[in-house]
């Protein structure tokens, strides 16, 4: 039985302002209504498999277990890395909780944020790599190239094998231009996809001989670990104490059972904004545009819109992003550049290449609507049956303004119903929380006042992590 295994990690900085450390581009909707980690596990509706086992950063994991649960997605498990190991350790960690009922099954490695457009093409691929991993090989997909593209790692075919695919002659590192071009022209080069079947009992004993300290590292890390709802917290002192290394050098590059099997299903790994406007479909003039988007005169253009009208005249090739807090204008010709925007960011001490004004949270959602020297405005959402953690803030007072269903407040050694239209204070240094005892979204104005504002004005009162 195959399992699949989603790699939700990375931080997605070539897609900003859409794309934030908070929440990178694999839970956005880029290519169709549903994101791209949905996206992912939709395309393997037709294989045959078990339920697909998840690993992502413990900072995103109310997010892929929220895009789960509302597309009604059942999985084998959530797998939290305290921190990011690279790939290598990943797959462990996997490999490591597919054994521990007994099975060996097929492990199938997936990045969450890759496009592929031909879901049958895939599946079909995917399918004749079986009998390759039931002689015990590694496979790779290496994804026939399209254009001489730098941005990829190759991979070069070797002999045929008598039932699929080649053995890898070699892994190569990114090419410069003419070096790709030259891939092209001789053929027998692939990309790189990041995508693997194997054998989960293979792929370990194979990283035990090569790279001994990742797999006792992992082994102990998960030997350790506990439950926690839908999440296997593995421990993390032991984990940290892991390299931080990639499938390819820990084991691809050194094993001599590994196996390439081309694919061409219409691949990207939206790399970058431009790589967006190749997969999207376009107007008779060559744009892309989402959201409220106006254009005259403008071709081969990218232009999303998230929150205010976007107007183009007489622009080509061009991208234009509009957020709530940040608007990217970019030749589209030069969008790896916007790497140097984030870094930017990074070194003025911003939080815009963090966070989104509007931040999600398992009970609902807040976003900041004004600020001024000594207040600031908010407005909060918390869903049916949802309560924030009771806190209190040393700084700053509260007013909360009820502008749609009930809220149940918690104020000290009191606790009341606030009805629509109506209001209630918090008092600077009173236990505080509220929650949504009704059937419909709780929508409130959160008004905050005082000489401090700042978010880590907070000192939470109850365990609930989940909490704002």
């Amino acid at each position: 039985m195959i399992l699949p295994v989603i790699m939700c990690g990375g931080s997605g900085s070539r897609l900003w302002p859409l794309s934030r450390t908070a929440y990178p581009k694999q839970f956005l909707s880029l290519i169709s209504e549903h994101t791209m980690l949905q996206d992912t596990v939709h395309r393997l509706d037709t294989l045959a498999k078990s339920d697909p086992l998840f690993i992502c950063n413990e900072a995103h994991r109310f997010i892929v277990a929220e895009q789960l649960r509302s597309c009604e997605m059942s999985h084998s498990g959530i797998i939290l890395e305290p921190v990011g190991r690279n790939t290598a350790p990943a797959i462990a960690l996997a490999a490591l909780k597919a054994l521990q009922n007994g099975d060996d099954p097929l492990l199938l490695i997936l990045a969450a944020d890759h496009v592929i457009q031909d879901s049958k093409r895939f599946v079909d691929t995917v399918e004749r790599a079986v009998p390759l991993t039931e002689q015990g090989r590694l496979v790779t997909f290496g994804i026939v190239p399209t254009e001489p593209h730098t941005g990829y790692g190759y991979i070069l075919q070797g002999k045929p094998l008598p039932t699929a695919g080649f053995d890898v002659a070699e892994f190569i590192e990114k090419p410069d231009l003419s070096t790709a071009e030259h891939y092209l022209q001789v053929g027998g080069y692939l990309w790189n996809s990041g995508m693997f079947l194997f054998k989960a009992s293979c792929y370990l004993e194979e990283l035990r001989r090569f790279r001994p300290d990742i797999f006792t590292a992992c082994e102990t890390a998960f030997m350790q670990s506990r439950l926690d709802l839908d999440f296997i917290r593995i421990n993390a002192d032991e984990f940290m104490s892991c390299p931080d290394e990639s499938i390819d050098y820990a084991v691809m590059e050194n094993t001599q059972s590994a196996a390439v099997i081309p694919m061409d299903a219409g691949w990207s790994d939206i790399g970058s904004w431009s790589s967006l406007w190749e997969v999207n479909r376009k107007d008779q003039d060559g744009n892309t545009s989402r959201g409220d988007v106006l254009i005259e005169q403008t071709s081969n253009s990218y232009i999303y819109s998230e929150d205010r009208l976007v107007a183009a005249v007489g622009v080509d090739g061009v991208v234009i992003v509009e957020t709530k807090d940040a608007v990217l204008v970019a030749n589209k010709e030069k969008v790896q550049l916007v790497k140097q925007i984030v870094e930017q960011l990074k070194d003025m001490d911003r939080c815009e290449h963090l966070r989104h004004r509007e931040v999600l949270r398992p009970w609902g959602s807040h976003d900041e609507i004004a600020e001024g020297e000594r207040y600031l405005v908010k407005k909060v959402m918390v869903k049916p049956g949802q309560r924030t953690a009771t806190q209190m803030h040393y700084h700053r007072a509260e007013h909360w303004i009820v502008v749609s269903g009930t809220a149940k407040v918690y104020n000290g050694d009191k606790s009341y119903l606030v009805s629509e239209n109506e209001s209630t204070y918090i008092p600077i240094g009173a236990p505080h929380a509220f929650e949504n005892p009704g059937k419909v979204p709780l929508e409130i104005i959160e008004v905050r006042s005082g000489s401090y504002l700042g978010e880590d004005d907070i000192l939470r009162l109850d365990s609930d992590e989940v909490g704002y």
